[in-house]
């Protein structure tokens, strides 16, 4: 199976991405079958558009200017006032290796590309996010990242490749045992920047929409760090075509003070904070910019 993505720059040949036909067989519904396998192709002229629309109305993000007026998704994350509040934080990124966990649609990829980051090394387990991350690189014609598609627990285990930056977005919240990716990352990197949600016993009880995705208080201890989370179960949301969370049907969501605490546990002494909103419509949420 071969998918044709087109450059948006005017006058570039075709660059073809060759898709293995099991990924693409795993996941026949990230666009509507049509009857007739002719529906299938698109005859007309190569643009843009046409790469945005094998997703249609799957698409999160909104593209930046640069691309064009195309018509995705809502959300900034092209153009993320948390990134850029992290970047400045830890000094930037031009000339910098980062390694990324769980690019989604490549919003932030693309901002640190545009910072000037040397080499991107990006992770992503979802198989419809990876190869929205391959369009958009087609599409804004990003130079310097490598999309890898897999587990990134797995990756950061066996990693021994030492990264200057490391952006977790996104993921923290979505793991069964959250302390050990913030383990991992310490050991992969001196500058982290990391956005997530987390449990606040007031705000969740206070709140039968969002109290109902929670369960049990569990104890850990993981490495010497002793902390406590809630159960949180995706329910209905496992059933979405557009779902972009963990790889099992449950995460741990952490307490605020526990994540601090596990930061400085596991080596990150300089800690800042931004775009903490306890009452996000989603839950409880906060960005966070560390170094050693």
């Amino acid at each position: 199976m071969t998918f044709a993505f087109s450059s948006i720059r005017e006058g570039w040949p075709i660059k073809v991405l060759r898709i293995p036909r099991r990924l693409i067989n795993r996941h026949r519904n990230f666009r509507t079958l049509k009857s007739n396998i002719l529906d299938e192709y698109v005859t007309s002229k190569p643009c843009a558009q046409n790469v945005v629309d094998i997703f249609e109305d799957q698409w999160s993000s909104r593209f930046p200017l640069e691309a064009g007026d195309l018509q995705a998704g809502k959300i900034e994350l092209f153009n993320d006032p948390r990134m850029t509040w992290g970047l400045e934080q830890i000094g930037g990124c031009q000339g910098s290796t980062v390694l990324e966990l769980g690019p989604l649609e490549a919003g932030h990829t693309y901002m640190l590309e545009r910072g000037g980051a040397s080499a991107i090394t990006a992770v992503e387990a979802n198989t419809r996010a990876f190869l929205k991350c391959l369009a958009t690189r087609e599409i804004l014609d990003l130079k310097h990242v490598r999309f890898l598609l897999g587990d990134f627990l797995e990756y950061l285990r066996d990693n021994e490749e030492p990264y200057d930056i490391c952006v977790a977005n996104g993921v923290l919240y979505h793991m069964r045992e959250p302390a050990e990716l913030i383990y991992l990352i310490s050991r992969t990197s001196d500058r982290a920047i990391i956005w997530t949600q987390y449990y606040d016993d007031e705000v969740i009880s206070s709140d039968r929409s969002k109290e109902r995705y929670f369960s049990e208080k569990s104890s850990h201890d993981f490495r010497g760090f002793k902390y406590e989370t809630h159960k949180y179960s995706y329910l209905e949301a496992l059933d979405s075509g557009s779902f972009c969370g963990g790889t099992a049907p449950f995460a741990s969501w952490m307490y605020r003070k526990d994540i601090l605490d596990c930061l400085k546990h596991f080596g990150f002494n300089n800690i800042k904070i931004e775009f903490d909103d306890p009452l996000a419509g989603n839950g409880p949420s906060f960005c966070i910019a560390c170094t050693r």
